[in-house]
């Protein structure tokens, strides 16, 4: 009698964390397999298997992923690499129907809860831990290695009945997109644009974006493209035909809609400099990300509760993996922050115009408070500093299980 083949599991040390509105699995680098401890095939399958992808139900259900872009995603920790910072955070996101994980970009949202799990798997140095129960706030300088920039986390913090220093989880901050309130943690993305280049990739605050045979009803669109947190495409809602205020279920239900916001975000990519052509851009979902901004308007939010034009600036809605995002991914909202604070562009534009130096944008979840500080040095524009609140909480520690032949 012919005996089944199979595969014994392993299993490999995890830490399931929501940050922001998104959730990810969380690993020390040398809890890792020794083969994934590096990049190539090895270590992607092993996260591919950990999460569920490739799913061509888009559900994820073999995996702990939850079959969203907000969900779908992994991140690495590992000992500072740089001077003068305390952790190494490396992020995937993990497409949900291909066998494909996207290392090019950061992921603001899970940011808010690098600080908090690196101190919990004690990669920040312990005497520096200890110390901060003084002021209750661990500031935790992350090197971010995807984009190559610093980000520093006011982790809040506090003695324990041991008089052991502990991370504090929760609290009565408030984050839209995430039903239960928690600890605020304050990130701040230090230089999110490279001083070689310009903040601008066109040298434009707004250009004449060419959309033709994009499916809109014109061929061409004003726009303002911007590389700060990650590289986004702003346009005016109403040149897409939309009001700003749309939910999810008014844009992620139509194929048709979503194939002709994809062909724009691939034809912005190649505008950017991102890519060669548009097949090329095609093939990495992640970046370029593509929003659009109208001026402050009332709506009701997909919790039900009622957003007023008079408390917000302006309104934001932005697409994440081809759907739309069920609030604001961490790094759009970066780039919102500092093309808002940048006289003469189009989200400037939306929020009143003027000189700014923070706003708080509506979107499909309610709303948020974002800060920022542009400047031009030798002719281009720099984001020095852009800032916001964001919580974070272990949802779960322990072991993750994965076929030995995955990988």
């Amino acid at each position: 009698m012919t005996q089944p083949k199979f595969s014994p599991q392993i299993s490999v040390p995890v830490t399931y964390m929501r940050g922001g509105t998104s959730k990810g699995t969380f690993f020390k680098l040398s809890d890792l397999p020794e083969r994934c401890q590096v990049a190539g095939k090895a270590r992607d399958n092993f996260l591919l298997r950990v999460i569920g992808s490739p799913d061509p139900y888009g559900k994820q259900i073999d995996g702990l992923g939850n079959g969203s872009s907000s969900t779908s995603k992994t991140v690495i920790l590992s000992e500072a690499k740089q001077a003068d910072h305390d952790v190494n955070y490396l992020f995937g996101q993990v497409n949900i129907a291909k066998p494909m994980i996207d290392w090019a970009g950061n992921c603001g949202n899970l940011t808010a809860a690098v600080g908090a799990c690196a101190i919990n798997m004690g990669i920040v140095d312990a005497a520096k831990v200890a110390t901060s129960s003084e002021t209750g706030i661990c500031e935790v300088r992350i090197w971010q290695e995807n984009i190559g920039k610093t980000i520093i986390a006011h982790v809040p913090v506090y003695k324990d009945e041991n008089g052991q220093v502990q991370v504090q989880e929760t609290g009565d901050f408030e984050l839209d997109g995430v039903t239960f309130p928690a600890a605020e943690v304050k990130i701040e993305f230090i230089d999110p644009v490279d001083s070689s280049s310009d903040m601008f990739p066109t040298n434009n605050l707004v250009d004449d974006f060419d959309v033709s045979g994009c499916g809109l009803n014109k061929d061409s669109v004003k726009a303002t493209f911007i590389s700060a947190g990650i590289p986004t495409i702003f346009m005016k809602a109403e040149d897409l035909g939309f009001s700003g205020t749309e939910l999810q279920g008014d844009i992620n239900s139509n194929s048709e809609l979503l194939a002709k916001l994809e062909n724009i975000r691939a034809r912005g990519g190649v505008a950017m400099g991102l890519f060669k052509d548009e097949s090329e851009a095609q093939a990495s979902q992640h970046i370029p990300k593509i929003a659009w901004v109208a001026p402050a308007a009332s709506y009701t939010a997909s919790s039900g509760s009622e957003v007023a034009a008079s408390d917000i600036d302006l309104v934001v809605r932005a697409m994440s993996m081809g759907q739309l995002h069920h609030a604001m991914m961490g790094t759009a909202a970066v780039a919102i922050a500092a093309a808002a604070t940048t006289q003469g562009t189009l989200v400037n534009e939306a929020a009143g115009g003027g000189s700014l130096s923070e706003v708080r944008f509506g979107h499909p979840s309610g709303t948020l408070l974002v800060g920022g500080k542009t400047e031009q040095v030798d002719g281009r524009w720099q984001a020095k500093k852009v800032s916001m609140s964001r919580s974070a909480r272990r949802i779960m520690m322990g072991e993750v299980f994965v076929p030995a032949n995955a990988f």
